[in-house]
Parts: structure tokens; C-alpha cells; sequence
């Protein structure tokens, strides 16, 4: 399977000539060049996001039980249909009152979610855990206390897990150390294909196309998994990006098969 991991850059008009609307065509074409299975998405607002289901109609839209809100950026799953079937899902937020809209603690600059789904592979039926997240960028607290919200959920969970998203932190920081732990069973999938870190693997670029900050997005993948091949997509498109952020993808196969575990009742 292939999963792609993807900042869209939230519709902003100060962005000039690299706001959405001169974008959104370019992020339909990266996707479909790659043909990810799941896709996770960050900084989507729910008018740019129903702009990609419409243009992207070999992907169903992920989005249960969503309280739709126009100000929120949603990191949101995207399902090929030919292959895969969602069995269940929701989402909350990374605070310590996670079913309250919009709910934020510690010294997070804005609200942060998560959104998951049970999803399984219709060729095999196997199933697996897949999470799309994105932790806050100012907050040092705030990530290291959302980065233990995700862990506690993936060890609530047992079976085989995917989880991506901007984590907007590195490979040195402890919100990589948390969702890496050995009792949490995650594993980063850029080191697992033998990936060294370096200036030129940051994922985030400001449009510009020069790597930036640090390789902050991230698929981390259970030990259900080998993987195969990463990439960080630099594609452009005359000297124009789809994103600040690169797009980060893996190529992943199925190393064990998970046994089948029931649906949580609850998001937390």
C-alpha cells in the first residue's frame, strides 16, 4: 500500500499568487500522479477539502460525525474506494476536553485534533488503525501533551497501526521520543527504510522549494508493517509548488496479519 501525508497550507489570501485557489489544481494533480491508498491531509478547511473529494472522486472523504466549521483546519483521512472500506471512525481534539469543539490546554496557540479510522483492505480484509493528526506549532507543551494523547490511543487500540501528519517538531524532539517509545510500538518509517537526517529532508519549504525548520511531517507505522520505499515529493509545476510543505509518502506491505479487534465506543 501506498500512504501519503500531505499539508495543504490552509486557504489564505495573504499568500498572493500561492493562495489556494491558484494551488488546488496542483494538489489534484500530485495526488493523482501518486495514487496513495490513505491519505491524510492537514490544514484543510472544509470548503478546500470538499474541493478535493469533488476533484478526487476515486477518494471518499472521511469526515464522521464532523462539526463543520469554517474557521477550523481538519487533518482529514482520504480512502481509495477501489481498495480499501472504512469500518468505523471519528475524531477529537488533542486537549484535556476532547469531545468540546474548538478546546485547547496547555500553551497551544490554537485547537488541535486527530482523526482516525478503522479502515480494511477489501482484496485481503485485513484491517488496520489509520490516524491523521496535527500537533500545534508554537507550543512546546502543547506537542509534548498532545504526542501523549496519540500514544495512549494507539496502545488503547491493539492491531496494526498507520499515523501521519504534521507533527511540527524533528527527529531530536520528545514528541518524536513519545510516539516512538517501545511500549507505544510506532515506528518511523524515513529511518526504517534507512533514511539519514540532513538539511535537504526537511519537509517544510515556504513555497520557495528550499527545505526549511525541520522534517516535521511524519508517517509512523506499527511493527505490522515493513516498509518498502519513502519519498519526500518535491514535485513542482513550472516553479510552482501545491504546498509549503512537501508532500511526504511510503510504500508499505503487510508483515503479519492483525487480529480482528472491536470498534472502540470511545474516541480516547
Amino acid at each position: 500500500m501506498r500512504v501519503m501525508t500531505f499539508n495543504l497550507r490552509f486557504e489564505n489570501d495573504r499568500d498572493g499568487e500561492n493562495s489556494w485557489v491558484y494551488r488546488r489544481d496542483l494538489v489534484v494533480e500530485t495526488v493523482r500522479r501518486y495514487r496513495p491508498d490513505l491519505l491524510g491531509t492537514q490544514e484543510g478547511r472544509w470548503s478546500m477539502l470538499l474541493y478535493l473529494a469533488e476533484k478526487l472522486e476515486d477518494y471518499l472523504l472521511h469526515a464522521p460525525r464532523r462539526v463543520l466549521d469554517d474557521t477550523c483546519q481538519y487533518p482529514t483521512l482520504f480512502v481509495r474506494r477501489d481498495s480499501w472500506a472504512v469500518e468505523d471512525g471519528g475524531e477529537f481534539w488533542l486537549s484535556q476536553t476532547p469531545e468540546v469543539h474548538r478546546s485547547k490546554d496547555w500553551d497551544s496557540a490554537f485547537p488541535r485534533m486527530m482523526s482516525w479510522a478503522r479502515v480494511s483492505e477489501r482484496e485481503t480484509e485485513r484491517s488496520l488503525w489509520v490516524a491523521v493528526t496535527h500537533l500545534d506549532h508554537i507550543g512546546a507543551e502543547a506537542r509534548r501533551e498532545q504526542a501523549r494523547i496519540l500514544a495512549r490511543w494507539v496502545q488503547v487500540h491493539p492491531g496494526a497501526h498507520i499515523v501521519m501528519g504534521d507533527f511540527n517538531d524533528g527527529p531530536e524532539s520528545a514528541v518524536y521520543r513519545i510516539l516512538t517509545h517501545p511500549e507505544v510500538g510506532l515506528h518511523d518509517t524515513w529511518r526504517a527504510a534507512g533514511r539519514a537526517e540532513g538539511d535537504e529532508d526537511k519537509t517544510h519549504h515556504g513555497f520557495s522549494g528550499v527545505p526549511q525548520k525541520s522534517r516535521m511531517d511524519w508517517i509512523l507505522v506499527s511493527e505490522h508493517f515493513r516498509v518498502l520505499d519513502v519519498r519526500i515529493v518535491r514535485d513542482h509545476f513550472g516553479g510552482r509548488y501545491p504546498s509549503d510543505h512537501f508532500p511526504y509518502l511510503a510504500d508499505l506491505s503487510w508483515t503479519a496479519s492483525p487480529e480482528p479487534t472491536p470498534t472502540p465506543r470511545e474516541q480516547r
